[in-house]
């Protein structure tokens, strides 16, 4: 927190000169509202402290910064695969703007529009590979604890990608936080500076098979 206060900005340990603009926080703190970050504190091999960092989700349409942990998706193949269904997807809704919500077109484009979405985030959760301490690896949906499908933006929170990243890294964990960053979400559950947990309806429901194998 005291370093993005600092600094007003995640790539912190670039020269202003050769800083992405994409980087910066103010953005957090418009109307866009503002994002949540994790840190984990690792031991390696040696007994040595390694700190590990993470923000939700993409950072103003960047996937990876130099310093933070990744996400659990291959960034290319997701926007191979989600580029043709959005634009479909964006096309049917173009369309249901111009059509009487009483229609038969309206309610036909309805439908459709929801089963492309349904087929679209299958096929997104298939990208996504879980890794844990055990070296075992499952996709998504079979890591997922609940009833139903994952809901959207699962595996994209800090927690899942710190725990990825410290198993990749051959780091073992010892301490997690996560907090928000910037202007108060719209439901008002989320508040600048304030300590948070796992949300328990997305990575709550995968943060336990992640953690398989610490002992």
């Amino acid at each position: 927190m005291d370093l993005l206060h600092a600094h007003g900005r995640i790539d912190w340990h670039l020269p202003r000169t050769t800083a992405d603009p994409r980087c910066a926080t103010d953005s957090l703190f418009g109307q866009a509202g503002g994002k949540m970050f994790g840190v984990l504190c690792c031991r390696n091999g040696q007994g040595e402290q390694v700190i590990l960092r993470a923000f939700s989700g993409q950072f103003n349409g960047v996937w990876q910064v130099p310093g933070w942990a990744g996400p659990l998706v291959d960034v290319a193949a997701l926007a191979a695969l989600t580029r043709q269904p959005e634009q479909a997807i964006k096309g049917l809704g173009a369309a249901m703007a111009l059509l009487p919500r009483e229609s038969d077109a309206y309610r036909r484009h309805c439908r459709e529009r929801r089963s492309l979405s349904r087929q679209l985030m299958r096929s997104i959760h298939d990208l996504y590979r879980l890794r844990n301490f055990r070296g075992e690896t499952l996709p998504l949906v079979d890591a997922f604890l609940g009833p139903g499908a994952p809901p959207a933006g699962t595996g994209d929170c800090c927690g899942p990608k710190l725990l990825q990243q410290a198993m990749l890294s051959g780091l073992r964990p010892e301490a997690m936080a996560e907090f928000y960053w910037g202007a108060s979400n719209a439901s008002a559950t989320r508040t600048h500076g304030r300590l948070y947990p796992a949300c328990s309806a997305k990575c709550g429901k995968i943060l336990g098979f992640q953690l398989c194998g610490l002992t």
